[in-house]
């Protein structure tokens, strides 16, 4: 799930809080499908760095030298891990950085590691001391991790991916990036980076939150704490992208209300903008870096536009310079470079394509996605017609957080890969991702920030699953969006850690 943001920006919103306890219950711990470290360490030479040792080489860990950036120290961390957990070979590189605050490198500090929102982007990239990584600093040392094909760990790009002979050869490789390798990777490090192996706080954000219940399912006594921001998945079915749409398609259809009565005017741009889209040749404009600007394309603004704290305003103030000044009398309407330019560099798909083509995949346990927001999109189509709203006088709805196989066929970078995000929504032997059984009878220490307005990860969805995972604890709030932890991570940090660490009342 992509990480964006709040909505009606400085209105203020009322609060609405629900503590959640679920006594904890105390059973013996199982072993699951995933391959656990702690499980395998007989295979495995540990070698843990301690806090403030020097530089680290293996053939397995290599760690750099420390720097610095304003209120922070921070070196790097680069492992040699399985492709394939099953195999010894081929192998791949995983990234961390470790971060600390200033003067505390020597310390000795719980670990705290963080899973970014995605699937398919990489760990922050600090600048100096601030929001939550600060606040997570004063008490902790942090682990910020590249996820598998992202950052610095062995990136797919859309130029790295062309090495590759055949779309199933690809598609085979891609497999091997979802949570249940990540969480591996995650195992993999910990054994190698802290002190006696001991176990460490994870936060999870959006997707990464997704990681945090596949690491609760088979790793569990590698974690002291969970902490999750706007990331409790659905559980319990072989496939779960079906149910995440549906409920999508009906909070999108909120959200777009809600913009255009924040933005009254943009109602009949977008209408003007899709008539001149649809009449154009090729049913299209031409994007300055190729690829084609279609309505439906037009649509997908909404992916980020909708669901972020500054997106409706974002998403308004592109709309304001669409079209080119009439300069010359008789000079035909035409779109701004502008907007071409900003529509191009309004999504990811460039820098970040895995998220494009894993983003159903991340739904699936031994079944195929087969373009699930596709197929359920088609049930809705009435309203998410764009070309007819126009023509009608209806509002033109935005779409959210989905994925289209035509995004194959008009957005330049992921064009090559169509053939292999094909074969992934065709896949049906994907691997577990949860444990519903392990989850009932969890005894880590869990706490969640759930926002009650969530575009990406619906509300109702994520208390179905909640009430399934023994011992969590809610944060149910509707001040934030989605984005809360980079909108207000030093607050939503500091609330989880004391609902965790019984600084907050339970009711």
């Amino acid at each position: 799930m992509l990480a964006i943001h709040a909505l009606l920006t400085p209105i203020p919103r009322r609060r609405i809080t629900i503590p959640k306890l679920t006594p904890f219950i105390l059973s013996p711990s199982k072993s699951f499908g995933l391959i656990s470290f702690h499980l395998r360490r007989r295979s495995h030479r540990v070698i843990t760095s301690m806090a403030g040792s020097g530089p680290v080489s293996t053939p397995e860990h290599v760690t750099e030298k420390w720097f610095s950036v304003p209120e922070l120290r921070l070196r790097n961390h680069r492992f040699s891990v399985p492709l394939d957990y099953s195999k010894p070979s081929p192998r791949i590189t995983v990234f961390a950085r470790e971060i600390v605050a200033v003067g505390k490198e020597e310390q000795s500090l719980p670990y705290l590691l963080y899973l970014q929102g995605g699937p398919g982007f990489e760990g922050p990239r600090p600048s100096e001391a601030g929001g939550w990584i600060q606040r997570a600093c004063e008490e902790f040392r942090v682990i910020l991790l590249d996820q598998r094909g992202t950052g610095l760990s062995t990136p797919l790009t859309s130029s790295s991916m062309l090495q590759f002979k055949s779309a199933s050869d690809l598609a085979d490789y891609l497999a091997h990036f979802r949570a249940d390798n990540i969480v591996n990777d995650a195992e993999f490090i910990r054994v190698r980076l802290v002190p006696n192996a001991d176990p460490w706080t994870i936060l999870g954000q959006s997707f990464g939150g997704f990681c945090a219940l596949t690491y609760l399912s088979f790793a569990p006594r590698g974690l002291k704490q969970v902490l999750i921001t706007g990331g409790i998945p659905p559980i319990g079915k072989s496939c779960t992208a079906d149910d995440v749409y549906d409920a999508g398609f009906e909070q999108v259809v909120r959200q777009n209300e809600k913009y255009y009565k924040r933005f009254p005017e943009d109602v009949e741009i977008v209408r003007e903008l899709v008539n001149y889209l649809a009449e154009s040749e090729g049913g299209g404009v031409p994007l300055p870096s190729g690829g084609i600007l279609t309505p439906h394309g037009l649509q997908t603004l909404g992916l980020s536009g909708l669901g972020s704290s500054t997106g409706f305003e974002r998403l308004h103030y592109m709309l304001e310079r669409v079209w080119d000044p009439i300069l010359v009398p008789g000079t035909p309407k035409r779109i701004s470079h502008f907007f071409l330019n900003a529509f191009k560099t309004w999504h990811s798909f460039d820098t970040n394509p895995l998220y494009a083509l894993l983003h159903e995949a991340i739904y699936c346990e031994g079944a195929s996605s087969r373009w699930s927001a596709h197929k359920l999109r088609e049930k809705v189509e009435c309203k998410f017609d764009a070309i007819r709203a126009a023509k009608e006088g209806q509002n033109v709805l935005f779409t959210g957080e989905m994925i289209f196989p035509w995004m194959f066929d008009e957005i330049h970078a992921l064009k090559p890969f169509k053939a292999a995000a094909d074969l992934l929504a065709k896949k049906e032997d994907w691997p577990p991702l949860y444990d519903p059984a392990t989850l009932k009878t969890n005894k880590v220490p869990v706490a969640a920030a759930v926002y009650y307005e969530d575009m990406y990860v619906n509300f109702k969805l994520v208390m179905e699953t909640a009430s399934q995972i023994s011992g969590i604890r809610l944060w149910v709030t509707n001040e934030y969006m989605h984005s809360g932890l980079r909108d207000a991570g030093r607050q939503i940090l500091d609330h989880l850690l004391g609902m965790i660490n019984g600084k907050k009342p339970l009711f």
